[in-house]
C-alpha cells in the first residue's frame, strides 16, 4: 500500500455529499487533476463522509481513491446517458446482448499503481434499474459492472463495501498484479448476475479475507468465451483466493464458464460458504476450447448447499453459431482436499466430455455424510462420467470412476497417501 505524498479533497472542486447533487464534473475534475499533477508518487483523492451522487468515471495511474467513514459514492440511475464501450475482444459482443456495452460505473484502462480503499466507505450501484430492465428483457446493451480495470497492473482493493452492483461487482480483465482484500460485497439474493468478483484473462491476483453475498458466484474465475477467448489466448493463472465467507443461490467458488483462454495454478484455501446453490462449480461447454488445469480447494465447509461439487462440461452458452465444436476443453489436475459440508442435498456431479475424459479428479478427505434430509436429496449421492482420477476419506463414497484403485497414479502428487 503506497503512502501518496499529494492529497486532494473531492470538495476541493465542488463535490457535495448531500445525496442529490451531481457530481460527475467532480470527479472528473479532480481525476484530470491528479494526470496534470503526475506527482512523484501519485495523489491522492480524498472521499469525506457523505452520499455523492455522480455518473461514471475513469480512473488513472498513480492515484488512490480513498472513502472516509460514512463515505459514499453512488451511481446515477440515469441509464439513457450511460456511455457505451466496445465489446471485450475475448467475448467479441457484449456478455448479454450483442453489439457494445455499457461502460463501468468506475473504470480503468492501461492503469498502472491504483489504489481504491478507506475506512469502509461504500460504493453504491443502485443496480435496481438495470435489474428490472433485464428482468423486463428491455436491456439493449450488456449491463455496467459497477468496477472494472482493463489492461492494468499493481491495483489495490481494501478496505471498501460494495453495494448493488448492476451486473458483476469487480472485473480486473487483461490485468496482473491485483490484490483485493478486507472487502465487502452485496446485493439481494436475487439480483440477476451479480458476481462478487471475476478475474478475466488476468494473472497473479490475490483475493483474500472477504464476506460476499450477492445473486450469483462469489468468485468466477474466466478467460474469454469461445472463438474470441480462443483467438485471444490470455489464460487466467496464478490466483489465489482466501479467507472468504459468503452467500450466494450460485456458486462459492467457480471457474468458467469461460474458459476459452485457459485456466491454470488456482489456489482456493479457507472458505465458509452458507445457503449455496453450489459449493465449488468447475463449468465449461463444447466450443470453448482451452484448459483447466493445477486448480487446489483447501479446506473448504459448506453449508445448507444443493450440490456441494460440480465438475461439468456442459454449462453456459454461446456468443454465436461461429463456435467450433471440436474446441474441447482440457480439464485435468483438480485437487480438493479437506472439505467439511453439512445439509448438502447432492455431494458431487462429475461429468466430463464423451471422449475427452475430465482426467487427474482427485479428492481427499472430503465428508458431506450431513445431507439434507431423505425426502429432499437424490438416491445416488454422487454422478459421474467421463472422469478419471481418485478419492481417499470421502463420503458418502463417491462413484466407481474415482475409486478404481488402477486410477490413483493420476493423483501421485496428493498430499494424503493412497490406500
Amino acid at each position: 500500500m503506497r503512502n501518496r505524498s499529494g492529497r486532494i479533497s473531492i470538495a476541493d472542486f465542488g463535490g457535495v455529499g448531500n445525496g442529490e447533487k451531481l457530481n460527475t464534473k467532480a470527479f472528473r475534475a479532480a481525476i484530470n487533476e491528479i494526470e496534470r499533477l503526475k506527482r512523484v508518487g501519485g495523489t491522492l483523492l480524498y472521499i469525506p463522509a457523505g452520499v455523492y451522487l455522480t455518473e461514471t468515471f475513469n480512473l488513472t495511474s498513480h492515484m488512490t481513491l480513498y472513502l472516509a467513514k460514512d463515505a459514499v459514492i453512488k451511481a446515477s440511475q440515469d441509464t439513457i446517458n450511460w456511455p457505451l464501450v466496445n465489446p471485450l475482444p475475448t467475448y467479441g459482443r457484449g456478455r448479454e446482448r450483442p453489439g457494445g456495452r455499457y461502460i463501468s460505473f468506475i473504470h480503468g484502462d492501461g492503469l498502472q499503481d491504483v489504489i481504491i480503499t478507506g475506512e469502509n466507505g461504500t460504493i453504491e450501484g443502485q443496480g435496481s434499474v438495470w435489474w428490472n430492465m433485464w428482468r423486463q428483457r428491455t436491456l439493449q446493451f450488456t449491463r455496467p459492472n459497477l468496477l472494472e480495470f482493463m489492461n492494468s497492473k499493481e491495483i489495490i482493493i481494501s478496505n471498501v463495501i460494495f453495494k448493488n452492483s448492476p451486473f458483476w461487482n469487480i472485473h480486473p480483465v487483461y490485468c496482473s498484479n491485483v490484490v483485493i482484500q478486507n472487502v465487502t460485497i452485496l446485493a439481494p439474493r436475487d439480483s440477476p448476475n451479480t458476481d462478487g468478483i471475476d478475474p478475466d484473462s488476468s494473472s497473479n491476483i490475490c483475493i483474500e479475507d472477504l464476506y460476499v453475498s450477492t445473486g450469483d458466484d462469489l468468485v468466477a474465475v474466466k478467460s474469454g468465451w469461445d472463438e474470441y477467448g480462443i483467438a485471444y489466448g490470455r489464460p487466467s493463472s496464478n490466483i489465489t483466493i482466501r479467507r472468504l465467507t459468503g452467500s450466494s443461490p450460485f456458486a462459492g467458488i467457480a471457474v468458467g464458464s469461460e474458459v476459452s483462454g485457459g485456466v491454470q495454478n488456482i489456489l482456493v484455501e479457507h472458505v465458509n460458504l452458507y445457503n449455496m446453490g453450489f459449493g465449488i462449480h468447475i463449468k465449461t461447454n463444447i466450443g470453448r476450447g482451452g484448459f483447466i488445469k493445477n486448480i487446489t480447494f483447501f479446506d473448504i465447509y459448506m453449508e445448507n448447499v444443493r450440490t456441494g461439487i460440480r465438475i461439468a462440461g456442459n454449462v453456459g452458452d454461446h456468443p454465436d453459431d461461429k463456435f467450433d465444436p471440436n474446441a474441447i476443453s482440457v480439464v485435468k489436475g483438480i485437487n480438493i482436499t479437506l472439505v467439511l459440508g453439512k445439509k448438502v442435498l447432492q455431494p458431487g456431479m462429475i461429468h466430463g466430455f464423451k471422449g475427452c475424459p475430465f482426467t487427474g479428479i482427485c479428492l481427499s478427505n472430503v465428508n458431506m455424510n450431513d445431507q439434507a434430509p431423505v425426502g429432499n436429496r437424490r438416491n445416488d449421492p454422487w454422478q459421474c462420467s467421463d472422469v478419471t482420477g481418485a478419492a481417499i476419506g470421502v463420503s458418502p463414497l463417491p462413484c466407481a470412476e474415482l475409486t478404481s484403485a488402477a486410477q490413483a497414479g493420476e493423483c501421485a502428487l496428493f498430499p494424503f497417501e493412497l490406500d
